[in-house]
Order: C-alpha cells, then sequence, then structure tokens
C-alpha cells in the first residue's frame, strides 16, 4: 500500500531560510561544490527577488527548494532553473515538484516569458519543458540534446532562438 503524498506548502525564501537551505544542498548534492553553486546564483546579481521558492513542512521547516536566475538566450532575458535540492528522506514525495512549480508560477506572475533548464529528462518534461533543440536554443558547449530543455510561460510568444547565456557562476 503507497503511503499518502504530504500537500507542500510553497513560499519564497526568506533570510532565515539560507541556513536550511543550504543544508538542504549539502544533503541532496553528491559534492560541496555543487552547494557552492547554488549558493553562488543566490549570491550572484543575476539572482532575482521572488524567484527562489521553498516547500515546507508542517512546522515551516523548507524541505526543498527551487531558484531561478537571469539568463539570455541570444539577447532576449529568460530565466534559468537552477538545480532544485530536497533533503533526502523528502524525495520522491512531491516537495521539488511543489517547488518548481510554485517558482514558475512566480515568474509568470512577474510577467517572465522564457525558462531554461539543464537537467533530468525524465523529469522537467512534466511542468512543459521540451527540448532546447526543438527552438533552436543552445550552449556554447557540449550537453546531451535531451538535457537542455526550454518553455514558454507565455503561449503567445515563442521561444527565441540562441545561444544561452548564464549568470557567472554556473561557468558557461
Amino acid at each position: 500500500m503507497k503511503r499518502p503524498r504530504p500537500h507542500w506548502r510553497t513560499r519564497p525564501e526568506t533570510p532565515a531560510d539560507i541556513p536550511s537551505v543550504r543544508a538542504i544542498d549539502l544533503a541532496a548534492f553528491d559534492t560541496p561544490l555543487e552547494a557552492d553553486l547554488v549558493d553562488a546564483l543566490r549570491e550572484d546579481p543575476a539572482w532575482i527577488d521572488g524567484l527562489n521558492l521553498v516547500a515546507t513542512d508542517p512546522q515551516d521547516r523548507p524541505v526543498a527548494h527551487a531558484l531561478l536566475t537571469r539568463c539570455h538566450i541570444g539577447t532576449t532575458p529568460a530565466l534559468c532553473l537552477a538545480p532544485v535540492a530536497v533533503l533526502p528522506e523528502h524525495q520522491r514525495t512531491g516537495a521539488g515538484t511543489a517547488a518548481v512549480t510554485a517558482a514558475l508560477r512566480a515568474a509568470a506572475e512577474l510577467a517572465e516569458a522564457y525558462v531554461t533548464v539543464l537537467g533530468d529528462p525524465a523529469y522537467y518534461p512534466r511542468f512543459g519543458f521540451t527540448r532546447a533543440s526543438a527552438h533552436g536554443i543552445g550552449l556554447p558547449v557540449d550537453v546531451p540534446d535531451d538535457a537542455l530543455m526550454a518553455l514558454s510561460l507565455d503561449p503567445d510568444r515563442p521561444l527565441p532562438r540562441g545561444t544561452i547565456h548564464y549568470a557567472p557562476p554556473f561557468g558557461i
């Protein structure tokens, strides 16, 4: 018998959440360098207030987070979904999905039109992401074709073509 999935609350990250988010990153990622990357994106000028969302447990403690940061597709402003992190004991419970959904909803409310992600091709299509190469979007480095995905948050605005330029902490 499957255990019921919790209903996760989501909200923007606050300064008080920073230690919890760091603990999530250190627990979720294979190396501290990966956690450091997410911290660098949070401090970078590419960070946009209100687009770092956390999923919380019933005591309002963060268990997952998703961060959208500025990038460009060619010269067109877009957002990049940074690595999503979930505490290991809450993985596969919908916490990560809740954080991503809340981040995309917040981006749409800010009238952002485009989001890219370099990630697991089995995870992100559920949010509407499709292969970026099908839209003429690429990176200046080689990555697996099905790992780079893009999404238009506005159905009336097709995805632009071009090379993605990420925030400096990504190193691309």
